[in-house]
């Protein structure tokens, strides 16, 4: 595991804004942050390099796209041995539809999410992602009816 980069109240500010908006252009990131055009590019590009800052995306709203099934999975093993655990996690994320993979303690060994456009596409997954792995005892998938909050905040 990395040790967590130092930041400073500039750089705070900076990744507050970005995680607001991550499509303000630099002069504005800027102004809102109160610093120079180049203190706020060269800070931000630190930022990236050092991994505080893993991807700049777009987030698109499931109610406007009809884009189907969100699944929330736990996931629990057979053997939980390390080399059993890595198996597993690595075989999970290779699948696109998997969008969050967290190993976990108590309870189940993994909780995923998942996204399916309909219900034969997710029993479909669900063969390959499950039941086609050896090594899986038991999956307790829930449905999402609604989703009342998605805020991908990390606090800084």
């Amino acid at each position: 595991m990395t040790s967590p980069l130092p930041l400073d109240p500039v750089d705070r500010r900076l990744l507050a804004l970005l995680q607001d908006d991550c499509s303000l252009t630099n002069q504005a990131l800027a102004e809102r942050a109160h610093v120079s055009p180049a203190t706020a590019l060269r800070r931000v590009k630190a930022l990236v390099e050092a991994g505080v800052v893993e991807r700049q995306v777009a987030i698109l709203s499931p109610q406007h796209l009809n884009t189907g099934l969100t699944v929330l999975a736990e996931v629990t093993l057979d053997r939980q041995g390390a080399e059993h655990l890595d198996a597993f996690e690595a075989h999970a994320v290779g699948f696109a539809e998997v969008q969050q993979c967290y190993r976990v303690s108590p309870g189940p060994d993994f909780v995923l999410v998942l996204h399916a456009l309909d219900m034969p596409t997710y029993q479909a997954l669900s063969q390959r992602l499950f039941t086609q792995q050896a090594n899986v005892r038991n999956v307790k998938a829930f449905f999402a009816t609604k989703r009342a909050k998605f805020h991908p905040r990390v606090p800084v």
